[in-house]
């Protein structure tokens, strides 16, 4: 269990398929949701990404990428898509991990996020096929594109965002948050982090570190902490998920309804369309 205690920080609370997601994600307009797959292919792997999107509409929307926790492409990481679909956005839940891989173990689910870790370009490549694929749907704004992300998902985003990724936004659910050093030259996207006040696995010192890189190259970037949230504090299975795995996480409704809601703040400002 080494390699478990090894990537704690990137753990997100779902083990079991969801068929609903979460209370803030409940919208009340009338849409067509139409999902599919969409298959795209970076270093030969062929990655199972899900898309979402309002059918009923032909006017151009942005489009929003979600990196999943790290067990993958589970209903969790669809059930965002189509929440973010309802909101008129066209949502691609990347499987980054490709084959449509899902873990079902931390260990498992460690070996297969490890690479990313090692190799932040990787995880770029695999995200930069995924998001030609979104670009290729006729529904998509290509100048309005932005990425979310959950728990190892989170950290993806940062990550590619300080790689220089050409996106309008990311935002980091209760991710990791240091990894690739912050570099004013590289960095385009603004950057919104929603984290746990009572995170045991993003330590107190690593909240000062990313702060201190951001404002040290004078990043747009907000941080919003939720006070009594966990690690996981989004999903619904989290606390189930904490039990079953002896980890320190839970789902906090609260903090779920806030995050949710300022990421659609977030979202209205970058993109600045109604």
């Amino acid at each position: 269990m080494k390699q478990f205690k090894l990537y704690l920080p990137a753990i997100c609370g779902i083990f079991f398929s969801l068929t609903a997601c979460n209370n803030a994600g409940t919208e009340t307009k009338k849409t067509d949701i139409t999902t599919e797959t969409a298959v795209s292919i970076a270093d030969s792997v062929s990655m199972k990404n899900f898309i979402a999107y309002d059918s009923a509409s032909t006017a151009k929307r942005p489009g929003i990428l979600i990196i999943p926790e790290w067990w993958g492409l589970n209903d969790y990481a669809q059930g965002r898509a189509k929440q973010l679909a309802a909101l008129g956005y066209v949502a691609i839940a990347v499987d980054l991990f490709g084959d449509g891989k899902i873990a079902t173990n931390p260990d498992d689910a460690g070996k297969w996020a490890t690479p990313f870790y090692k190799d932040p370009q990787m995880a770029k490549r695999n995200f930069d096929a995924a998001l030609a694929k979104l670009k290729s749907y006729p529904q998509v704004d290509t100048n309005k594109i932005a990425a979310i992300g959950y728990c190892f998902g989170g950290g993806m985003v940062l990550n590619i965002a300080r790689l220089g990724e050409n996106l309008k936004g990311v935002v980091s659910f209760h991710g990791s948050l240091l990894g690739v050093p912050a570099d004013k030259n590289l960095l385009k996207a603004k950057v919104l982090v929603c984290h746990g006040a009572d995170d045991q696995f993003v330590k107190p010192e690593e909240v000062a570190a990313f702060k201190k890189q951001m404002d040290s190259i004078g990043a747009d970037y907000t941080f919003k902490q939720y006070a009594g949230a966990t690690h996981a504090f989004t999903n619904p299975a989290a606390t189930a998920t904490g039990k079953k795995f002896n980890m320190p996480i839970a789902y906090n409704a609260a903090a779920d309804t806030a995050s949710w809601n300022e990421m659609k703040v977030f979202f209205d400002k970058i993109f600045k369309w109604e």
